[in-house]
């Protein structure tokens, strides 16, 4: 399970607690963290479609 998923699954758990809560704040507070773990799941793709490519240091060019 890639960490996007992770993030969507925890987000979908928190939703389904504010369909099934009746306190005013806790739905809210419930609301709140699902669209926080949906922001992450969004980054989580954005991360996986980066490409890093690390180049060492030319030994040459090092400065004493």
């Amino acid at each position: 399970m890639t960490p996007r998923d992770v993030y969507l699954v925890r987000a979908a758990e928190l939703i389904a607690k504010v369909d099934g809560e009746t306190d005013p704040a806790l739905k809210a507070e419930f609301d709140n963290l699902a669209r926080a773990y949906l922001r992450l799941a969004e980054q989580a793709e954005r991360n996986d479609q980066t490409d890093f490519v690390y180049e060492a240091p030319n030994k040459g060019s090092e400065h004493r």
